[in-house]
């Protein structure tokens, strides 16, 4: 990735007088507005004025992350955990950290504590379940991810606002990643989302694609005529 320049301050700074939840809720739409060096600034302003608080260090961390100033958002999770052993979502943010990195077992690990904290977290799940996917630890995926799915329907239509989607650096793997989003679709019974990933593997080449034939998950499936039109057509994978 290229670095550019430092980003500019593109507000006036923090007024004199200020309350803590002032600055904060500026922070906030700072940050909505991906204005992350300025709501930076209101957030610590806030924090020069409160005790210390895990809230404001987790958006702390956030901001950092979406400027790539990993060293900085990491310690800003940090700090955020130390304060409040429980804070879920600092924990998960770490994991994304420890994601970015290839570190994927800490990770798992980071987002095993975020889900013990608060359990109807859909991100938390569909992080985890990347994780796994990087470890190549596909039957483990599905399961996160089909945990993700059922807290939240639409969770993979839509990105948190400290979670990571799957990136996957080789072809083969992102065939495999399609065919796994078709079983988890499929399981759950959304045709047409699992035919979408499904005719996705194909074009990505995915090696194994007859297993579609045999895998409990596509039973309803095969059954459908469109997975019969699908299967038919042999769609050839898209060179590179």
């Amino acid at each position: 990735m290229e670095v550019g320049p430092p980003p500019l301050h593109r507000v006036e700074p923090p007024a004199p007088g200020s309350t803590p939840e002032e600055l904060e809720h500026r922070g906030d739409d700072l940050r909505s507005d991906k204005d992350f060096l300025d709501a930076v600034e209101f957030y610590e302003a806030a924090m020069r004025n409160t005790p210390p608080n895990a809230s404001l260090y987790n958006k702390i961390g956030i901001c950092y992350l979406m400027m790539r100033r990993d060293h900085d958002a990491k310690k800003s999770f940090e700090h955020a955990i130390k304060i409040d052993r429980k804070h879920a979502d600092a924990y998960n943010n770490l994991g994304v950290m420890y994601y970015e990195e290839h570190s994927y077992g800490t990770a798992i690990k980071d987002y095993e504590k975020a889900v013990s904290f608060n359990g109807e977290a859909a991100s938390y799940y569909s992080n985890m379940g990347t994780a796994y996917f990087g470890k190549h630890q596909f039957e483990k995926a599905i399961q996160a991810y089909a945990k993700a799915v059922s807290l939240d329907p639409d969770i993979f239509d839509h990105s948190s606002h400290g979670g990571v989607q799957a990136r996957v650096v080789s072809r083969e793997d992102q065939a495999h990643y399609d065919y796994v989003m078709a079983r988890l679709y499929a399981r759950n019974g959304v045709a047409d989302r699992s035919l979408h990933y499904l005719k996705k593997a194909m074009e990505e080449g995915y090696k194994d694609i007859k297993n579609v034939y045999k895998d409990q998950e596509f039973s309803s499936l095969r059954k459908d005529p469109r997975f019969t039109e699908l299967m038919a057509s042999k769609t050839l994978a898209i060179p590179d």
